[in-house]
């Protein structure tokens, strides 16, 4: 999938809770940053919407990003404020050029 770099327009930020002591010694969970980074986004609908088996009150998304290496489904992504759970993270054609991130709106 080539795409044209001005549909990378969206600025999302990929992170990652790590557990963390506070200084009364209680874990908490604490965003960590792993990389801000310009997206195509779209959204998932019609068949696809269905396919992915999502409900009524779910909202899923593709952020298509440059390839990188190192992401994983337990990270997240923060996108104007909105937090998205990753689902799935697709290397395009196996070309090693972009990414799919499928994502599904926290409510």
């Amino acid at each position: 999938m080539l795409m044209n770099p001005a549909q990378f327009k969206h600025r999302i930020i990929i992170f990652e809770e790590k557990e963390a002591e506070d200084a009364d010694g209680f874990k908490t969970k604490s965003p960590v940053d792993i990389c801000r980074i310009w997206a195509a986004i779209k959204t998932v609908g019609g068949r696809e919407y269905v396919s992915a088996a999502a409900t009524q009150n779910e909202n899923t998304y593709r952020f298509i990003i440059r390839y990188r290496e190192g992401l994983n489904p337990r990270m997240m992504v923060n996108y104007k404020g909105r937090i998205f759970d990753i689902e799935s993270i697709l290397n395009d054609d196996e070309l090693r050029k972009t990414l799919t991130i499928v994502a599904k709106e926290r409510v």
